[in-house]
């Protein structure tokens, strides 16, 4: 048994490796096609490049793993079924769970290392990974500069552009509005066209644009309050801004340690439980304030104690008079006494204090629902680090029995059929994801969709193979269709 054992983990960690190095290059594909026109040829020194595609591709990890333990026990146990060593074994009394006892060890230890891998060297290269991102757009600002979006990263400026040819480097639909003086929107330029270039010294970052106008206010010496308006158009303008960060020094790492991605375990605990205090506490306080100043209008009111001595009460505080000075108010007779100007003044100050309310409560309610989000946000990604770790038994179990019932190794069949499941599996983890994060499904759940509806089909599919049974059986298909077929005849004879 114990050769036999040996065996199989042999057989195993070969295409596992390989598998695993092919995942990570996989994955790490998109994040290159996403950041090499940006990076690549920009004067970046390759230093950084590298530290960043290795960051990158530390934090795949706990992704490339699943796939590259379903990809790698396909391949193993159907090279063993194709090469009639997994019959060999069956043949001598040996099960197919025996077979994968080893396995399964191996998987165990797998996870838990995915899981401390996840929780402590995961947020370290997230942290390093944010950094250098942030370091490289300080000393290359034209990288940020996206479509539609205000870019303030250079100190007094805010650039916005329409569209962008990624392969001549030419920007359409120009903005930028100076605020270098402090007086608010005052001076901004529109262009039709533009480019940009970083000087030889990394020092200064040149915009050239093309067919466009400035539009200046310029107070007027005379009068206080005019504002002439001057508009300049030009063909060509060249605008010279000086780049912040020419050294490319680091930033300090605290400023991104409070992200839910860079927080272990016990960290996220206690920023969780911290961040539901909060919640519930302005929830429930304002749901008092809403309660007290909005439902019911306070008026403040002077009240005579049995002594006679006055005792007044600010609308402010929660006072309950004297049980004798209590009285019931007939509000329609109060409002059939007034007349029609006085009913017109009372109707629209009431629809002015509806108005008032909806907006503070429309606001209020965005307010709560985005700390309920970033709440959320952290509570899936606590749950994050044991689902991909768990997934990692549940693809085994997937890979493996399948593996032995299609008998089929190499990288054709194998890697097709561990393609399919990992992006079925990728989907139902996005869904779930998404759908906890807007409210639609509980935290738990979303977060273990994925893993939750595959477990049971490598439960079902370990079972078949155990029993050497076939996965779908042709003859009880057609006894059931005809047995519906009979059913039916006889309903409509």
């Amino acid at each position: 048994m114990k050769k036999i054992h040996l065996l199989v983990v042999k057989s195993f960690i070969g295409p596992f490796i390989a598998t695993f190095a092919i995942s990570i290059v996989f994955l790490l594909m998109q994040f290159i096609w996403l950041w090499v026109e940006d990076l690549i040829g920009k004067g970046l020194d390759w230093i950084f490049i590298l530290k960043l595609l290795y960051y990158a591709g530390a934090s795949l990890v706990p992704m490339a793993l699943p796939l590259a333990v379903l990809l790698a026990s396909v391949m193993t146990f159907g090279n063993l079924g194709e090469h009639f060593e997994l019959t060999a074994m069956k043949s001598s009394g040996i099960s197919l769970w025996k077979i994968m006892n080893p396995l399964i060890v191996f998987m165990i230890f797998i996870s838990i290392g995915a899981f401390f891998f996840s929780n402590n060297v995961i947020p370290y290269t997230t942290l390093k990974y944010a950094r250098i991102l942030y370091d490289i757009s300080r000393k290359r600002p034209e990288l940020n500069i996206k479509t539609g979006v205000f870019n303030n990263d250079i100190d007094g400026y805010s650039i916005k552009i329409d569209d962008k040819n990624m392969n001549t480097g030419m920007m359409y639909g120009f903005m930028i509005y100076d605020h270098t003086k402090q007086k608010g929107n005052r001076e901004v330029t529109l262009a039709d066209s533009g480019e940009l270039r970083i000087t030889n010294d990394q020092k200064n970052m040149v915009v050239t644009l093309y067919n466009g106008s400035n539009y200046s206010d310029i107070k007027s010496k005379s009068e206080k309050n005019d504002y002439p308006f001057r508009k300049d158009a030009f063909q060509k303008q060249t605008i010279i801004f000086q780049l912040p960060d020419i050294s490319m020094k680091e930033s300090n790492e605290s400023l991104f340690k409070r992200h839910y991605e860079i927080l272990n375990t016990e960290q996220l605990g206690i920023v969780i439980d911290s961040l539901k205090s909060e919640y519930n506490d302005r929830t429930e306080s304002y749901q008092n304030k809403l309660i007290d100043f909005s439902y019911f209008k306070h008026e403040k009111k002077t009240y005579l104690k049995k002594d006679s001595e006055e005792y007044i009460k600010d609308s402010t505080e929660k006072f309950k008079p004297p049980d004798e000075l209590v009285y019931k108010v007939n509000l329609d007779k109060i409002y059939n006494d007034f007349n029609n100007k006085d009913k017109l003044y009372a109707i629209q100050e009431a629809k002015n204090s509806v108005n008032r309310l909806k907006v503070n409560i429309e606001n209020n309610q965005q307010s709560l629902k985005n700390r309920l989000e970033w709440l959320k946000k952290h509570q899936l990604a606590r749950n994050k680090k044991f689902t991909l770790s768990f997934a990692c038994l549940v693809f085994f179990f997937i890979g493996a029995p399948l593996g032995s019932i299609i008998r089929k190794g190499g990288f054709g069949l194998p890697i097709l059929v561990s393609v399919v499941l990992f992006m079925f599996y990728y989907v139902l983890y996005i869904i779930g994801e998404k759908s906890a994060g807007e409210g639609a499904l509980p935290v738990i759940a979303g977060a273990w969709l994925a893993s939750g509806i595959l477990f049971p089909f490598g439960v079902f599919l370990t079972y078949k193979a155990t029993r050497d049974s076939k996965i779908v059986s042709m003859d009880k298909i057609e006894n059931t269709l005809k047995k519906f077929q009979n059913f039916f005849k006889v309903r409509v004879g």
